[in-house]
């Protein structure tokens, strides 16, 4: 399922011509089973060259099985699988290690998370989920994580603001967007453990609108094809996305700049 998946979101980038795919980048992903203790942390597909996979193991009691299952049906790991290999993390990964490496110091999750994320949103406006078989499954997919992105900013910045504990978090994600009790959990325990900072979160949906917006005005009036400005983000590496926006925008910056891009308008 995760091969096939993988492919049609690289067959689909290619005949659009959205971004450039090197042909290594395509052979060189690989897939791993995540072991029943990860899954407790990590009840969705992680990646980057590797995808990481979770799914039923033998130690999971029949309903623990069903919820993983549920979870990470074909429709549901649709937008996983390019959000973590093709067009996004792994092709991240590939060109970030051959363009400007040096800036990874400066990495973001506004912008490693944001790109995948963009995707998500560009996909979905171009129509991907149309497919003809299934395109309704397809939508519910997609739009389940997005709600989901949502939730995510809403829970974890409630948690660490201290208005709402990591039981109610859970129940927000149970209620509000439908996920599995036990993968609710999981995500919970994911987003608190400790090896995230606070931001972290909130970033995956603020920095996927970050590059939405930031193609609107180059993309939208014509100041760059789709290739041309996705092959620009990637080859500029990992740094805050105003940044990249001043890069190709040939912005000059002062050395006292202080931001001042309002990429949603007056909020």
């Amino acid at each position: 399922m995760i091969r096939d998946l993988a492919l049609e979101a690289i067959e689909y980038v290619e005949k659009n011509d959205l971004v450039t795919v090197p042909p290594l980048a395509k052979e060189t992903f690989r897939m791993e089973m995540m072991t029943p203790e990860r899954q407790l942390v990590a009840p969705f597909f992680l990646g980057g060259e590797r995808i990481l996979v979770s799914y039923p193991t033998s130690t999971m009691t029949h309903e623990q099985k069903m919820m993983s299952m549920r979870g990470n049906n074909p429709y549901f790991s649709r937008a996983t699988v390019h959000h973590e290999l093709i067009p996004g993390h792994h092709l991240q990964g590939f060109q970030n290690a051959r363009f400007k490496p040096y800036r990874t110091v400066f990495s973001t999750p506004f912008w490693g998370e944001g790109w995948a994320l963009y995707w998500e949103l560009l996909l979905w406006d171009r129509g991907f989920q149309n497919t003809p078989r299934h395109a309704a499954e397809n939508k519910i997919g997609m739009l389940f994580w997005r709600a989901h992105r949502g939730a995510r900013i809403a829970f974890s910045l409630g948690f660490h603001l201290g208005q709402l504990t990591a039981e109610q978090c859970v129940d927000m994600l149970v209620n509000q967007v439908g996920h599995e009790p036990d993968n609710a959990s999981a995500e919970v325990r994911r987003s608190f453990a400790g090896d995230y900072a606070p931001l972290y979160q909130c970033a995956y949906l603020i920095g996927g609108l970050q590059f939405y917006s930031l193609r609107k005005e180059l993309v939208g009036p014509g100041r760059m094809t789709h290739r041309q400005f996705h092959d620009a983000i990637l080859r500029e590496n990992r740094i805050p996305v105003e940044m990249v926006r001043a890069i190709l925008t040939r912005q000059k910056l002062a050395r006292d700049f202080r931001t001042t891009w309002k990429f949603l308008g007056d909020i």
